[in-house]
């Protein structure tokens, strides 16, 4: 089960037809993440990413995510809170070569 702002997510296949569109949406993208505390099996992080759309209008986005792993060391569940901003180009913070 994953969460992602307002979607809701159940079984590996729907996860990863999300993300395939999300990666075709969010160009150049980039990610800071920071893990805030991990226990057991579950690890909660803090993030910020940048990336434009087709029109080249750039966005931040910012958040908290937690994950629990299944036994057999998959993850079984994702929470993720996010806000997205808009930014100038020249606003950037993650310039970095890929």
């Amino acid at each position: 089960m994953w969460r992602n702002r307002s979607t809701f997510l159940n079984g590996r296949e729907e996860v990863r037809a999300f993300l395939e569109g999300k990666w075709e949406r969010e160009l150049d993208y980039r990610l800071r993440k920071t893990l805030w505390s991990f226990t057991g099996n579950r690890i909660s992080v803090k993030f910020e990413y940048e990336y434009h759309d087709e029109a080249g209008q750039w966005f931040r986005a910012y958040g908290n995510e937690q994950w629990e792993f299944a036994p057999n060391g998959l993850m079984q569940q994702r929470e993720a809170s996010i806000n997205d901003l808009v930014i100038d180009e020249s606003d950037r913070r993650l310039r970095w070569s890929r």
